[in-house]
């Protein structure tokens, strides 16, 4: 099966918080809330063939180089005004465990962090998306279906978000690139599909 080339491009991808956790600190500490949780999940496939012609899921370790030499920041809705936390800082952690990638951000005490913490707790905000740039992946097709599997990927960010899809807009030209050229290795007779159809396709730009 093709390996296709990896290229650089910042995606993104969500996950519904079902365990995420807003932690109020002991009695005495004044420390703003904790949020707790995961912002990737393991050998999850996700339901994007209808939106991208393709599968993914990410491999158990995809994030161990990038946890221990990146500097990922925690936002609020990819917004990079609104800084929940930072890695470099120690007010993001960032670990990978049986489920995924884990993830604790001690929240600033600004009243726009507030805001979203109650919001979170009230379950009014319960996605999480976070940003990351592919580093190695593996193709194969499985039943007509193409699988992509992230290897390893340099993680960017992580945000709680309000309107968090997979649509179209969330992968890059050239992801859709790495998948036309698998299809064009393992139908080497079938004339590729060239990047402009294949956007044309999903209503994306170049």
């Amino acid at each position: 099966m093709p390996l296709p080339n990896v290229h650089n491009g910042v995606e993104h991808r969500h996950f519904v918080l079902n365990k995420i956790k807003i932690e109020k600190r002991a009695e005495g500490d004044n420390s703003s809330p904790l949020i707790t949780g995961h912002a990737a999940v393991f050998n999850q496939t996700t339901d994007t063939n209808d939106y991208w012609g393709f599968v993914e899921k990410i491999n158990p370790g995809a994030f161990t180089e990038t946890i221990s030499t990146g500097d990922a920041r925690a936002l609020w809705n990819h917004n990079s005004d609104y800084v929940l936390g930072r890695k470099s800082a120690g007010t993001l952690r960032l670990k990978e465990d049986d489920i995924g990638l884990a993830i604790e951000i001690d929240t600033p005490p600004t009243t726009w962090a507030n805001d979203l913490t109650i919001s979170m707790q009230r379950g009014d905000i319960k996605e999480m998306s976070f940003g990351f740039i592919v580093k190695e992946t593996v193709w194969e097709e499985v039943d007509g279906v193409w699988v992509r599997t992230i290897l390893k990927a340099e993680l960017i960010e992580v945000s709680p978000v309000t309107f968090p899809a997979y649509t179209g807009t969330d992968v890059s030209a050239r992801t859709l690139d790495e998948l036309r050229n698998a299809q064009a290795q393992s139908n080497p007779k079938d004339k590729p599909v060239p990047p402009s159809t294949l956007l044309a396709m999903l209503d994306l730009e170049v």
